[in-house]
């Protein structure tokens, strides 16, 4: 499924702050609206950046831990889900120079990326989205939701997977945190 970020003035989702983590930020914007199956909104609005990816199959995941992602993720659009983060992030060359197995050492037998995130499952829903294969700035836009309640638990969960050996790789990332409008722009 081809999904569109729209950053700009209409949207679902008001930025609540935008903060570049590591490399070039985005343009500032008050709203972010999501199209999803290649949906876009009309061309001549007030979007000031478009990001957009896919959502592929699990890259570097066994069977093991997709079963059990699946049987603890929780689906997105929950009532309760009203604050959420877009997390834009590129890696080097470096990291996709390694092979797919090196990268998967790297990602869960080192870094513990899917072992760890289990554990704020469901509390926080998450969607990954590719843009490398689509020639998009980022190669992957992450999207978190879940319940403001939950925004110390998504800090914790962010936070432990900044610290990873994986992360060593990033050489861009945006943190846009967003909550739901109560009107929609």
């Amino acid at each position: 499924m081809l999904v569109t970020f729209r950053g700009g003035d209409t949207g679902r989702w008001r930025v609540e702050r935008l903060t570049a983590v590591r490399g070039p930020t985005l343009r500032a914007v008050t709203r972010i609206a999501i199209f999803e199956d290649g949906g876009l909104a009309n061309k001549d609005d007030d979007a000031q950046w478009t990001l957009r990816g896919e959502t592929s199959y699990d890259r570097y995941v066994t069977a093991p831990e997709r079963a059990a992602l699946s049987a603890r993720q929780a689906p997105l659009g929950r009532a309760s889900a009203r604050a959420a983060a877009l997390i834009p992030i590129s890696k080097s060359a470096d990291w996709w120079s390694l092979p797919q197995d090196a990268r998967r050492a790297i990602f869960e037998e080192r870094s513990h990326h899917i072992a760890q995130s289990l554990a704020y499952l469901p509390r926080i829903a998450r969607r990954l989205h590719h843009g490398r294969d689509l020639g998009e700035q980022f190669d992957f836009l992450t999207w978190f939701e879940f319940s403001p309640a939950d925004a110390s638990a998504f800090d914790e969960l962010v936070g432990m997977l900044r610290a990873t050996e994986e992360w060593g790789y990033v050489e861009r990332e945006v943190e846009i945190r967003l909550t739901l409008a109560e009107r929609h722009l």
